[in-house]
């Protein structure tokens, strides 16, 4: 009997989990929000992912539910779990990396380096935040911000007056995150992946280079990374992992400061935009280790394959025409690039690919990479 895997959501990353599926024996389904999503090979399902009945529907079809993203509502998974689901991660873990208010507590519980940090639910509070922290501080939405959205940078409390206006609109209020703005020299990911028996492996920590607040870049590993900085991002990433019985794939960003402290930035527990190198890079893929972490089968091998590999997402694509009749040049031009793209149309900003390369040399591999990437701008 096969082992079956259903995804919640149809995105880029359940559909970069189909062909490890197929490789390891798995049957993959989807249930994805809406027909011709990326995911769309394996989407067996179109439903609404906030209704319990659906989710529930489709879980009954698969030995153990996992994600694409973070946004079922923890309602439904727990009629999940009640209705004796496996579901991974579970929603105990979901809701950390759902609400950032409530990462924050447990993460300062759990010892971990961060910045400062407040809740603040109105401009009075946001304004004592800033004259503390140098009049200059990162507020957040604490649910639903991704790829720089629900994030500002503010001066003033009156730039988070909208905010505040729609949190007095809510029935249940709430508070907004205000952060420091942290003086850091670059930003890091250090993935861990762990499953329900309590084994867990590390990848090498990376460098990302983040445009617009979108991942454009990532650099594997992190160049000029020390043993005391790799065992520094390793030792957080399993704490947490551990801390919060995290199942699956976990992506902790860092921040790695002026002063050579690292400090976490936000979680992710699916596969993550900074393991993408590792389809081509790694001997185990973020997302065979994904899968193999969910069904709690042995771990992969997460080493490299090369010394070093570099990812570019391809953001946005080209202003005119579509990425397939891109191909070819960069394929003459970089052959030894890998091209990964999730079925998406053309938008500004949108991800809709990226593009791997692997090598001896960091600067060569760079340009591979970037070469190949520039054919679909």
């Amino acid at each position: 009997m096969s082992l079956r895997v259903g995804v919640v959501g149809g995105g880029q990353l359940a559909r970069m989990m189909i062909a490890p599926a197929v490789e390891v024996g798995i049957e993959l389904r989807v249930l994805a929000e809406q027909s011709g999503m990326s995911a769309a090979l394996a989407a067996t399902d179109v439903g609404d992912y906030t209704d319990a009945d659906t989710v529930l529907a489709f879980a009954r079809e698969v030995d153990v539910i996992t994600f694409d993203h973070e946004h079922v509502p923890q309602a439904v998974l727990h009629a999940l779990v009640d209705a004796g689901v496996a579901v991974h991660p579970g929603p105990h873990a979901l809701l950390y990396a759902q609400d950032k208010l409530l990462m924050r507590a447990k993460l300062d519980e759990l010892g971990m380096p961060q910045p400062r940090w407040a809740a603040v639910s109105d401009a009075g509070e946001l304004q004592a935040f800033l004259d503390e922290n140098g009049g200059r501080v990162v507020v957040k939405t604490p649910r639903g911000g991704y790829d720089g959205k629900g994030v500002r940078v503010v001066s003033a409390a009156t730039e988070a007056d909208d905010w505040f206006a729609t949190l007095a609109e809510d029935a249940h209020g709430g508070s907004l995150l205000a952060e420091e703005l942290v003086d850091f020299s670059r930003e890091l990911a250090q993935q861990v992946a762990r499953r329900p028996s309590g084994e867990v492996r590390t990848y090498p920590v990376v460098e990302t280079v983040q445009r617009d607040g979108v991942c454009a870049e990532v650099l594997a590993p992190a160049p000029h990374a020390d043993k005391r900085l790799t065992d520094a991002a390793a030792h957080v990433a399993i704490t947490i992992a551990e801390g919060l019985s995290v199942t699956g794939m976990l992506a902790v960003e860092l921040f790695e400061t002026t002063d050579e402290r690292i400090l976490v930035n936000e979680l992710a527990m699916r596969p993550h935009n900074s393991g993408h190198w590792t389809q081509d890079g790694a001997i185990t893929s973020q997302f065979e280790q994904h899968l193999r972490a969910v069904l709690d089968l042995p771990l992969g091998d997460p080493s490299p394959r090369a010394p070093w590999s570099v990812m570019i997402n391809i953001l946005g694509g080209p202003a005119e025409g579509g990425l397939d009749e891109r191909f070819a040049a960069a394929m003459v031009a970089h052959p030894a690039a890998k091209i990964h793209t999730y079925g998406k149309a053309p938008r500004p900003g949108r991800k809709v690919g990226h593009v791997n390369a692997s090598g001896a040399e960091l600067d060569d591999v760079v340009y591979e990479a970037r070469g190949a990437a520039s054919h679909f701008d």
